[in-house]
């Protein structure tokens, strides 16, 4: 599951959003409660079916990941403010625990709070056989007390500087996003159906 949760809206920025689907700006600038939906925002055009939220089941076609399924979910106005991948392993054969084991899982959070940490299953110590959740635990805030960590985008604008373009999105993978994307877009817009409302 690739997770990329935002707690605000567009505030005020609808009329940007709905042309380009994306937001920039201050998420602390206004109060996200003023507005109950992407709808009620004035600058947003009438009748706008501009997504806010999606989730998505995306497979690679081969060997080596068939049967993976990968679960992409973003959006904003949401509970809480989230980026992260976690990667749940398959299911052993002869699974000594009668299926009450949780999937071991992978974590790898990049905000709030950089981490990578490992859940896992293990039999708990002592002569029972009963089973108990672990984590290997390398959360960065804890691991290196006293190093000053970069804000998000400080290493975004040093590469710039230094002309680097490794923690950049690279052009050719960029349009194969929007051939993926542009078709469904395109076919929400033209259709009779619209994006389901929340409220935040």
């Amino acid at each position: 599951m690739i997770t990329f949760k935002e707690p605000f809206g567009t505030q005020g920025r609808g009329g940007y959003f709905d042309n380009f689907g994306q937001y920039i700006g201050d998420p602390d600038s206004e109060d996200p409660s003023a507005k109950e939906s992407y709808l009620d925002d004035p600058t947003v055009p009438k009748g706008s079916k501009q997504s806010t939220f999606a989730i998505a089941v995306a497979k690679i076609n081969n060997e080596r990941w068939d049967g993976v399924p990968f679960f992409l979910r973003c959006g904003k106005a949401l509970n809480e403010r989230k980026a992260e991948v976690r990667i749940q392993f398959k299911d052993i054969a002869g699974d000594i625990f009668s299926g009450e084991c949780k999937r071991n899982e992978l974590v790898i959070r990049v905000q709030p709070g950089e981490a990578v940490y490992c859940k896992l299953m293990s039999k708990a110590p002592g002569i029972t056989f009963n089973i108990e959740e672990t984590e290997l635990d390398l959360t960065y805030n804890s691991r290196y007390k006293g190093v000053d960590l970069p804000e998000a985008y400080a290493r975004l604008i040093l590469d710039v500087f230094l002309g680097s373009q490794m923690h950049f999105v690279r052009s050719d993978e960029l349009v194969e996003a929007w051939k993926l994307f542009t078709p469904l877009l395109n076919e929400i817009e033209s259709s009779e159906s619209s994006p389901l409302p929340y409220n935040f």
